[in-house]
């Protein structure tokens, strides 16, 4: 049996640095990069051949896992064929635009209906500039990209009456400032002051929040204004700050507030030019010939000089013989796939859930912008659908595609489940109406409604797995290092196998670990001629 030390010697052996560092890291043996990102991966030209044949490579998934293995396996030379169950490619990184259909499982088809060049990101929609793998393939195959407008103080935050995001940004700040200061000024803090310039310390406060002299928070340009400033003596009138009982009482203080803070949602963000599926199809161009779609895998086993698959029809499946497998598949999938996995492998699968995420999207006019200049962002409500979405693109053209739902969990794991099980007119009028508290009489503009749920999705049952509440709580445990662990011939990717819940980013580089391993077996094993 192969030692880890032996496994991952190979590995830096065939592979090389990246390969044997993308290997260390998600078997849990190092922390993630928080410096200078890795070299670019790749493995030796023509590793892939043994004995003058090219080692096969059967890959279970077209998402960005999948084309990633893919692509780094070709052109080391190994001969891939991926199998693909949907009539797509880019798995969870799904673009939806006018005349596409959307399949649900237990709900009727419905034909997306947005007129040309417009279109829905039904699944993944940013791209963090700190998520160097996923955008050095967009750079490696000239994929454009433009900024992602994912904060934007002008939207609304919709916890009890709605105020902008830079009221409840900038009052919030003001009163504990004023807070704080008055417990200095009152000796509270002395203790924990000691050594220091109090008088330094309030006038940061005074700065921090637009204090006044007697540092007190009595409202702030900041906040902005409901007249605008304008010519001549026209100063315009500053809104009416909140007061502590309306910051304390509103839920804004979570997601709302600390969104922008959060590490890969920090600005500036980015999206491909055209739809968030433009990296994977330009991935997908590099290995075309060897992908098959609406080609689910049936049956997997492992035999002493490989793994035979049967894939496509279940009542008539194609027989096929491989080296190796890298099995991208969603969690829940695997659990489904007839396979001979460990008794071990196919518990944590079959106990590892998914999390929902549902979105809504109308076409109209580009009312946000015209009549209320928003121009991008994304607003948040206390209500089931969570999230309002506005474009980060075709600024000023006459209409556009708002997202009046992102509901996965942000405001509450409970909430994002129910408006989940919602049927499509239920979450059309859950998202209008919260459009409608936004943006007054608006919400007769909206025209060509489409939904998209992921616990719904034949071949997802769910968007991802979010491993600080699996496990029993334990995270990246036991499971998590069974699941990331090879079965023999048979590596596991996918974003599910990465510190990069949901990302794109997550998948690609899940897909360069998996591969190294599989390096590192083709190094050891003898490959039948």
């Amino acid at each position: 049996m192969t030692t880890r030390r032996a496994f991952l010697n190979a590995i830096g052996r065939i592979g090389g640095y990246g390969a044997a560092y993308a290997a260390m890291q998600s078997m849990g043996l190092l922390a993630p990069a928080t410096a200078a990102p890795p070299r670019p991966f790749a493995l030796p030209a023509g590793s892939g051949v043994r004995g003058g044949r090219a080692i096969r490579v059967g890959i279970l998934g077209a998402g960005i896992a999948g084309l990633v293995a893919a692509y780094e396996l070709q052109r080391a030379g190994y001969a891939v064929e991926i199998f693909e169950a949907n009539d797509r490619i880019g798995g969870r990184v799904w673009t939806v635009r006018g005349g596409d259909t959307v399949v649900q499982d237990g709900r009727p088809d419905q034909v997306c209906g947005f007129d040309s060049g417009l279109y829905l990101n039904a699944g993944a929609a940013r791209l963090p500039t700190h998520h160097h793998a996923i955008l050095g393939y967009a750079r490696q195959f000239g994929v454009p990209l433009q900024v992602m407008v994912n904060v934007n103080r002008s939207v609304k935050f919709d916890f009890g009456a709605p105020v902008t995001e830079r009221q409840a940004v900038n009052d919030t700040r003001g009163i504990l400032s004023e807070l704080l200061a008055k417990a200095i000024d009152r000796g509270a803090l002395d203790q924990e002051l000691t050594g220091l310039d109090r008088e330094a310390l309030l006038a940061r406060l005074d700065g921090y929040g637009d204090l006044d002299r007697l540092h007190r928070f009595r409202g702030t340009e900041r906040s902005g204004f409901s007249d605008l400033p304008g010519a001549y003596d026209h100063a315009g009138t500053r809104v009416a700050p909140l007061d502590l009982k309306a910051v304390v009482d509103r839920n804004f203080w979570g997601v709302g507030l600390g969104f922008e803070e959060i590490f890969d949602q920090q600005a500036p963000m980015f999206e491909p030019v055209g739809g968030m599926d433009r990296i994977a199809h330009a991935i997908y161009e590099q290995v075309k010939p060897h992908v098959a779609l609406n080609t689910p895998v049936r049956r997997l086993r492992r035999t002493a000089k490989g793994v035979t698959l049967h894939v496509g029809d279940a009542a008539a499946p194609r027989k096929v013989e491989v080296d190796f497998v890298v099995c991208t598949l969603p969690v829940t999938m695997l659990a489904r796939l007839d396979s001979d996995f460990s008794k071990a492998r196919k518990a944590v699968a079959a106990r590892t859930a998914m999390a929902p995420s549902t979105k809504v999207a109308f076409e109209a006019r580009r009312f946000w912008e015209e009549d209320d200049h928003i121009y991008g962002g994304l607003a948040w409500t206390a209500a089931e659908n969570e999230v309002v979405w506005y474009p980060s693109s075709g600024f000023n053209s006459a209409k556009g595609v708002i997202v009046g739902a992102y509901a996965a969990g942000f405001v509450g794991e409970a909430s994002a489940k129910r408006f989940s099980d919602r049927s499509a007119e239920a979450r059309f009028a859950i998202a209008a109406e919260t459009i409608e508290r936004m943006h007054p009489g608006r919400s007769k503009e909206l025209t060509k409604p489409l939904t998209v749920g992921w616990a719904q999705c034949p071949w997802a049952k769910g968007v991802a797995v979010f491993w600080d509440q699996a496990d029993g709580g334990a995270g990246r445990g036991a499971d998590y290092k069974l699941l990331c662990s090879p079965e023999d011939r048979v590596v596991f990717a996918g974003e599910h196998l990465s510190h990069l819940a949901a990302w794109q980013e997550g998948a690609a580089l899940s897909a360069q670990a998996a591969i190294g391993l599989l390096a590192a077996q083709a190094a050891e094993k003898k490959i039948a001629a």
